[in-house]
C-alpha cells in the first residue's frame, strides 16, 4: 500500500458517509463500529458534545481522498459511559493542579464489547492502516493540548500494537459464553456438573412461570415494543446510575437501521410486556448490552440476559455470547472470565509514570485472577470429581 496517504478530522459520523465508513467497518462482522450503530448514538442526541462526547473521528485517506482507514474518536468532557474506570487518575491529577477533561476516546459510546477500533478498508494493509491511525490519534491528542488518549476494548492484536506504539497496557475481565459445539441448550446442560444443571433447570422454570417469553427479530420488532422497551431501560437506568445515557429515539434508530441484527427478548404476563433484554447480533457472537423490568420476578433476569442468549446462539451457530461489564455471578450460569483490554496515552510524565507502575502491577493480578477464577468456580466439572 503507498505511504501517500492524509488524516482527516470529522465532527459527526454523517461527514463521512455510510458507504465510505461501511466499506472499512462491514467486513469486520461487528455491529457496534458499524455506520447505521455510531449514526444513532449520535443522531438520537446520545453521544453528542453537549453530552461530553464530542465526535472526532479520524479517516486515513489516499491520494485520490479515498477513504483507507477509519477509527471512532470522541473528545470527552467526562468518564461516564466507558467502563474503563480512569475517574481515580482524573482525580488525582486534577488534585495535583493538572486539566484531566477534555481527553481523546477511542471507543464505542456505551458499549463495552471487544471489537475493532482501527478499521481498514478491502485491499489495504492492516498492519499499516492501523499504525497510521494510531500516530494520527496521538498526533491530534498532541496538537488539541488534550491529557490523554484512551482506547478501550480493542482487539487483542491492536492492543499489542499500541502497546508497542508506546501506549500503556491495561488488562480487565469480562464473563463470557463460549459455544462448544452444542446443538440444543441440553447440551449446554450437560457439560455442567449435576448440582448446576439441577439449579439452571429450577431458575428457568420459576422465571418462566406464567409468563410468556417471545425472541423478537427484524421486522417483528414494533414501535410498542421499543416503547417498553425503554421504559425497562430508563427504570433499571435511573436506579443503578442516576441517569440513563440513551435516548429514546436511539432505539427507534436502530430498530429502523439495524433489525436484522437485533435480538429483543421480551417477557410478556397477559399480553402486556414487564420485562426485556436488548442483544445485538455479530457475525460469530451475540451481544447482550441492556436490560430492564417493571415487575420483579425470582431469575428473570438470568433467564432473559443470559440462557435466552444462549438457546439463541445456540440455534443460530454462535460462537461466544458476551453479555457486559461485570458480574461474577455470571461464572455460576455458564459464563467463564476472559480478558480484555484498554490502551491509554498520557502526556504529562507526572501522572504516565505513576499510571504505568501501577499498570504492570494490575496486569498479572488480573491474569492471576482470571486463572483462579476459571479453576475454582467454573461449572463446568464437580467440584468433588473434578468431572462434569
Amino acid at each position: 500500500m503507498s505511504q501517500d496517504f492524509t488524516l482527516q478530522v470529522h465532527d459527526s459520523l454523517a461527514s463521512i458517509g455510510r458507504e465510505a465508513w461501511d466499506a472499512c467497518a462491514a467486513p469486520t462482522g461487528d455491529p457496534f463500529v458499524s455506520f447505521d450503530f455510531l449514526n444513532a448514538c449520535e443522531a438520537s442526541g446520545s453521544a453528542v458534545a453537549r453530552e461530553g462526547w464530542g465526535p472526532r473521528h479520524l479517516t486515513l485517506r489516499g491520494p485520490n481522498d479515498e477513504v483507507l482507514g477509519c477509527m471512532p474518536l470522541y473528545l470527552k468532557g467526562h468518564s461516564q459511559g466507558e467502563y474503563v474506570f480512569d475517574h481515580s487518575w482524573a482525580d488525582a491529577y486534577q488534585r495535583a493542579g493538572g486539566r484531566y477533561y477534555p481527553k481523546l476516546l477511542g471507543a464505542v459510546p456505551f458499549t463495552p464489547a471487544t471489537g475493532p477500533r482501527f478499521l481498514h478498508a478491502p485491499g489495504t494493509d492492516e498492519a499499516t492502516v492501523r499504525a497510521a491511525l494510531i500516530q494520527g490519534a496521538l498526533t491530534l491528542t498532541e496538537r488539541m493540548g488534550v491529557s490523554t488518549l484512551h482506547v478501550n476494548f480493542p482487539t487483542e492484536p491492536e492492543w499489542t500494537a499500541m502497546g508497542e506504539a508506546g501506549l500503556l497496557q491495561r488488562q480487565d475481565m469480562q464473563f463470557i459464553w463460549r459455544n462448544d459445539g452444542y446443538q440444543t441448550f441440553d447440551d449446554f446442560l450437560a457439560a455442567l456438573s449435576s448440582n448446576r444443571r439441577k439449579t439452571i433447570r429450577r431458575e428457568r422454570r420459576d422465571a418462566r412461570a406464567g409468563l410468556d417469553i417471545r425472541v423478537l427479530t427484524g421486522g417483528e420488532v414494533r414501535e410498542a415494543h421499543w416503547d417498553a422497551f425503554f421504559e425497562f431501560y430508563m427504570d433499571t437506568g435511573s436506579r443503578k446510575w442516576g441517569r440513563p445515557y440513551l435516548t429514546r429515539a436511539f432505539f427507534s434508530l436502530v430498530g429502523e437501521t439495524m433489525a436484522d441484527r437485533i435480538a429483543l427478548v421480551m417477557a410478556f404476563r397477559d399480553e402486556v410486556p414487564i420485562a426485556g433484554a436488548l442483544n445485538f447480533i455479530g457475525r460469530d457472537a451475540l451481544y447482550g448490552r441492556q436490560w430492564g423490568a417493571l415487575e420483579e420476578v425470582p431469575f428473570l433476569h438470568f433467564e432473559l440476559c443470559y440462557y435466552q442468549a444462549i438457546e439463541f446462539a445456540i440455534a443460530h451457530g454462535l460462537g461466544r455470547v458476551e453479555a457486559g461489564a461485570q458480574g461474577e455471578h455470571k461464572i455460576a450460569r455458564g459464563y467463564l472470565p476472559s480478558p480484555v483490554y484498554s490502551a491509554h496515552y498520557i502526556a504529562d510524565p507526572a501522572l504516565r509514570d505513576p499510571v504505568a507502575h501501577y499498570l504492570s502491577q494490575e496486569r498479572p493480578g488480573v491474569a492471576a485472577e482470571i486463572e483462579a477464577m476459571t479453576e475454582e468456580l467454573s461449572p463446568y466439572r464437580d467440584p468433588a470429581s473434578g468431572k462434569g
